[in-house]
């Protein structure tokens, strides 16, 4: 089956059943509920296990080589993550109203400061690793050391979105090895994550507590019982549709700061083409969604400074970007390469243990000597975003802390500004293996363990040191 116009629009249709199914397995099966699996994982497990992947190689296939999947479509499902982490970038910030910094400092400065020293370690251990072990062992490219970070803390979207990164170095294996991992991270996230909530929870840790078995059956399901249902509108309507419509019109405004985002990417790869030497490449493979991020940011300041009228809602740009997340999740694992996997199953593994060891030892360690309060609620929301995913550590929270009685919940938001912008996604996560190609492991692993300390000094000696209120 050729590439067409209709070939990719029905891609999209299939992806939005596959979703459904995902969605109702969830509804209906016990384990799904219990550990909070997202349906858009399980749709993606199912595409991966109908595709050429699984399906395909055992000889069924309606489809070429393609399991139950024309080939055509699984090439369009493998560009989408590329194309939709520049959506959900550039709708991080759009809508929102900037605090000052001294106040985000104030509310949620131990979680930004914890949740750096997360980041900044993974990029540690897994540079050790790739010197000591994944290089000289397995023949892994020096650029694997970055892989713990891009896929625990940066999570699928970021994983898929620098496929060309990857390939732009020589490293195309990486890109199935990230997803992988994130998919583990996401996956270890559930299971470790109640386990400590339950552990916090017997060893008085925490001073706020919900029992995670209380949870309704709804609520675990993820569905709202018709007598339960609240009108629940997408967002505000912030023009008339009889001229625009607003769905229109936020989506407009994201393409405005990608559009933003790519003009600022060409004038960077220009001027390191005029100034830099040729051996040194970053800007060239740095992908585009952490200057639609930046985009984002520029196209809401201008919003709020010049335009009187709040034509960005916040709600409509919060849907669009969970529908971009939803389908880049699920093309993104349902185009997983398992012969990549399996190649480097040993390494994988490596990497899969070193980087939730370190999280949790973190967690369990460090967390308690920087937070000044609520140790445990604050902490678990950045343990549960250091497994890979943002969602998780809200839902982490929200267990810890179902009332928001705690700064937690407040911090964890303000923390994302200051966070995503450099890690977990942002200008470091996205140049970090250019970086390694460019400089060589070991400078880089230097530079990430003097950053790593400074950030566990300010928890240690700062934020530590302040009285706690609940002692």
């Amino acid at each position: 089956m050729e590439l067409t116009p209709e070939v990719v629009g029905f891609s999209l249709i299939i992806l939005g059943v596959l979703l459904l199914i995902g969605k109702w397995l969830r509804v209906f099966t016990p384990f799904f509920q219990s550990f909070f699996i997202p349906s858009s994982m399980i749709a993606g497990l199912i595409a991966l296990f109908l595709g050429p992947e699984v399906l395909g190689l055992t000889g069924v296939n309606l489809f070429d080589e393609g399991g139950l999947f024309p080939q055509a479509m699984v090439e369009v499902w493998s560009t989408l993550p590329g194309l939709l982490i520049n959506v959900i970038f550039a709708s991080l910030f759009l809508g929102m109203t900037f605090p000052s910094v001294k106040k985000m400092w104030e509310i949620s400065g131990p979680q930004i400061t914890f949740a750096h020293f997360l980041s900044w370690g993974l990029y540690v251990v897994g540079l050790l690793l790739a010197i000591l072990v994944l290089t000289p062992v397995f023949d892994m490219s020096p650029a694997a050391g970055a892989l713990l970070e891009i896929s625990f803390v940066g999570g699928h979207g970021t994983a898929a979105g620098l496929t060309g990164t990857f390939e732009g170095v020589g490293f195309e294996e990486g890109r199935d090895i990230a997803i992988g991992l994130a998919t583990v991270g996401v996956l270890s996230t559930v299971f470790i994550g109640m386990t400590l909530i339950n552990w916090g929870a017997r060893k008085g840790k925490t001073e706020i507590m919900k029992d995670p078995s209380e949870l309704s059956e709804e609520k675990k399901r993820g569905i709202i019982s018709k007598e339960n249902q609240e009108d629940f509108p997408a967002g505000k309507q912030t023009t008339h549709s009889e001229f625009i419509e607003t769905l229109t019109v936020h989506l407009g405004y994201i393409g405005l700061a990608i559009g933003l985002g790519w003009l600022m990417l060409e004038g960077l790869i220009l001027v390191e083409e005029a100034l830099w030497v040729e051996e040194i490449e970053i800007f060239t493979h740095l992908p585009l969604f952490p200057l639609a991020m930046i985009g984002a940011v520029i196209v809401q300041l201008l919003l709020g400074k010049f335009v009187k009228y709040n034509i960005v809602d916040r709600g409509v740009i919060s849907r669009i970007q969970g529908l971009a997340l939803d389908l880049l999740i699920v093309s993104a694992i349902g185009t997983l390469s398992l012969a990549v996997i399996g190649e480097y199953f040993l390494p994988f593994m490596i990497m899969s243990i070193a980087a939730i060891t370190w999280n949790l030892l973190a967690f369990l360690f460090i967390a308690p000597r920087i937070m000044p309060d609520y140790w445990f609620e604050r902490a678990i929301g950045d343990f549960g975003q250091a497994m890979g995913m943002s969602a998780a550590g809200l839902l982490l929270i929200k267990l810890a802390d179902p009332e928001s009685k705690s700064p937690a919940k407040e911090g964890f938001s303000y923390k994302q500004l200051l966070l995503d912008i450099f890690v977990g996604g942002g200008f470091v996560t996205a140049a970090s293996v250019p970086l390694v190609v460019a400089f060589g492991p070991v400078i880089t692993l230097i530079t990430a363990a003097v950053i790593m300390t400074g950030w566990l000094l300010l928890g240690l000696f700062y934020f530590g040191k302040k009285e706690r209120p609940s002692e």
